[in-house]
């Protein structure tokens, strides 16, 4: 008897999804989890580092991409191996609050990291490496429940939504960081013209310190939701049979990749442009530090402009998504990273694309020189472009990816977002040091995203 395999749309009509409490609580995953790269990897924490505590801002530049190198390293080696266990044992709420305390835990050490004290960079560099892999591996295991939240016509809404959310909760986390704890070493007030909460002194930066246990407890109180309302996958196996299974799969899937061209394509273009766009975020508060004089005050409301504008750009991507699809939302993405990259670099305190402007002066209002201005343009247009581009990459490995290893594949998904990961964070640091210039080191982004543009355009959805 020939038993003929029901079509796959029929299929998806016919399954059933959560209520509507249970994504929304998805969505929280995003925006409990975005603190750490908004405060303490791109505009708060890192920038404090290079500026404040490492002996100069080159080398806390370098210093911050050797350890961002090693984290992706090993998120690289490990992320498919744990996807493809969550996926042959079934759960994924067990591996997010596993890697979710390892990133609560290692964010909270931050705190520890007082100004010129050099004795004590190992030791943080440690911590934002650990707390690195915590908030990626979680993320894994968060982005693999997708497809059981919502019909497949609606995943390039679920995740743009997703990203949008999660850049409002970077954006909520900065005014609270700048508006109410972070001060102005000379003047003692906040943004908000205010006395930091809590008597934290701006002398020895505790308002940029804090971010570290902010970060942590904000994960804790805004990641329960998900626990508490989103329905897991239901447990197959033991982890000791599901480990040998896993990793058979794997292998299986490994070798498997020259067949699907696409998907090995989409893979291998996903590692090149991620590598840029994370080494973009990573140093562009680094690089504005450096390059205009920029505090804590300056870079965190630049970083506030910009994930209004990714949150924009997230949403309005996730749209596109669904009704364009997602490689053209990609794409165009790509495109508009690139030529933002390639005029930042040809911005300076002094001049703007060869014009020459008046550079920033002492005392005078926030952004008020064209360069510091151009700069604020320039880096939003990074922020509407980023946050598509990483929104509309998800959906895609949707599409493309065997729908009972969807997990391993989001581990491959990271491993393609991580195996090199260290690459773009490596050369920026030898390229900085060799030159002892912020520029030169970030230059080679430029390359990045054009090698990845090319290889998106083999991929067929």
């Amino acid at each position: 008897m020939t038993t003929i395999a029901p079509d796959a749309r029929m299929v998806d009509a016919q399954r059933t999804y959560p209520p509507h409490a249970a994504v929304v609580s998805w969505l929280f995953f995003d925006w409990a989890a975005q603190p750490y790269f908004t405060l303490i990897t791109t505009f708060v924490f890192a920038p404090y580092f290079a500026t404040s505590i490492a002996p100069n801002p080159a080398a806390g530049q370098s210093l911050w991409a050797f350890a961002m190198a090693a984290a992706g390293l090993a998120i690289a080696l490990l992320s498919p191996v744990l996807g493809a266990i969550a996926d042959a044992s079934g759960r994924r709420k067990p591996w997010i609050a596993g890697f979710g305390a390892v990133l609560v835990l290692a964010s909270c050490t931050l705190w520890i990291g007082r100004p010129g004290d050099h004795a004590i960079i190992p030791l943080l560099l440690t911590a934002v490496a650990l707390a690195s892999v915590g908030a990626e591996f979680a993320t894994v295991f968060n982005n693999a429940m997708m497809p059981t939240l919502v019909p497949p016509e609606r995943i390039g809404r679920l995740s743009g939504t997703g990203w949008a959310t999660g850049y409002v909760g970077g954006i909520v986390s900065l005014i609270i960081v700048l508006g109410l704890l972070a001060a102005n070493p000379e003047t003692g007030r906040t943004l908000l013209g205010l006395t930091p909460l809590f008597g934290l002194d701006p002398v020895s930066h505790q308002g940029d310190r804090i971010v570290g246990p902010l970060t942590g407890i904000w994960f804790v109180i805004f990641v329960t939701p998900l626990f508490l309302f989103t329905p897991d996958y239901p447990a197959k196996r033991p982890l000791r049979d599901a480990l040998h299974e896993g990793l058979s799969e794997l292998k299986r899937s490994i070798k498997g990749l020259p067949k699907q061209k696409s998907l090995a394509a989409f893979l291998l273009a996903n590692m090149i442009y991620t590598d840029g766009l994370v080494s973009l975020f990573a140093f562009g508060g680094i690089y504005a530090a450096g390059t205009f004089g920029w505090h804590t005050i300056q870079i965190g409301t630049f970083g506030i402009m910009l994930a209004i504008t990714g949150a924009f750009g997230a949403w309005l991507g996730g749209k596109l998504d669904d009704r364009l699809g997602p490689q053209r939302v990609i794409a165009g993405s790509l495109l508009l990273l690139l030529l933002s990259v390639a005029a930042i670099l040809l911005v300076d305190k002094d001049s703007v694309l060869f014009v020459k402007v008046t550079p920033p002066q002492a005392g005078a209002p926030l952004f008020s020189s064209a360069a510091e201005r151009a700069y604020l343009v320039l880096g939003c247009l990074i922020g509407a472009a980023g946050g598509p581009l990483q929104a509309a990459s998800r959906t895609l490995l949707i599409r493309l990816a065997p729908k009972d290893r969807i997990a391993q594949y989001f581990g491959l998904f990271a491993l393609t977002g991580k195996v090199t990961s260290f690459t773009g964070p490596l050369l920026i640091g030898m390229i900085t040091a060799a030159t002892a210039s912020q520029k030169a080191g970030m230059a080679v982004l430029v390359v990045f995203f054009v090698a990845g543009l090319g290889l998106l355009m083999r991929v067929r959805d």
